[in-house]
């Protein structure tokens, strides 16, 4: 029988960290951001439509889609967050369905799924797993991790866009505490999967 774990938290929380322990652990991986950068490819579906919506102004001069560009519209707008959302989320649930059907090929019954997924409570994608883990970490520590990535003003309003934390706890079946060392995280992991191989 498979078996789905789909891991979120907020922005910055080490979700990723966490889904790369899984998969040291046999479980493979799949990691809705790497999905959604995928999607927005020249030329897809989705580019098409987001440009229709947003304009030849977020493209950078080879004519890709400027995901900085694109946040900076996006992120100051609830409407427009919710219209990019619109385009995105049904075919990254779509993809995310794809890519379960290719594992429980390729590994037969005994598949093991860790959907590494930012928006998982906010989406269909919740709908595909049976196990949800919510990553609770410290705002200030998350923070430091996306500083090298985000100014810290296009973080905050991406944590104030996502679910908050405390509503995300509510859907958690398993919550792992992401405050101290990579040891801690790994033996919480260990944990979990005991749990969930009990069950079975």
């Amino acid at each position: 029988m498979t078996t789905i774990i789909g891991i979120t938290g907020s922005i910055g929380s080490g979700k990723t960290a966490i889904a790369k322990i899984f998969s040291k652990h046999h479980f493979t991986r799949i990691d809705a951001d790497e999905i959604a950068h995928q999607i927005i490819k020249k030329k897809s579906y989705a580019y098409k439509k987001i440009i229709k919506e947003f304009g030849n102004g977020i493209l950078d001069k080879k004519r890709n889609i400027d995901r900085k560009k694109l946040g900076n519209i996006v992120f100051n707008s609830d409407k427009k967050l919710k219209k990019l959302n619109s385009i995105m989320h049904p075919i990254i649930v779509r993809e995310i369905k794809n890519q379960i059907k290719k594992i429980q090929r390729k590994c037969g019954d005994n598949a093991k799924i860790v959907i590494d997924a930012p928006l998982l409570l906010e989406t269909k994608t919740k709908n595909l797993v049976e196990n949800i883990i919510v990553v609770k970490s410290d705002k200030n520590k998350s923070i430091k991790r996306l500083v090298k990535k985000f100014p810290k003003e296009r973080i905050e309003k991406i944590l104030k866009s996502q679910m908050p934390l405390n509503e995300k706890l509510k859907h958690a079946d398993f919550v792992i505490d992401n405050s101290k060392d990579l040891n801690h995280l790994e033996n919480q992991v260990i944990g979990i999967i005991k749990i969930i191989e009990n069950k079975k």
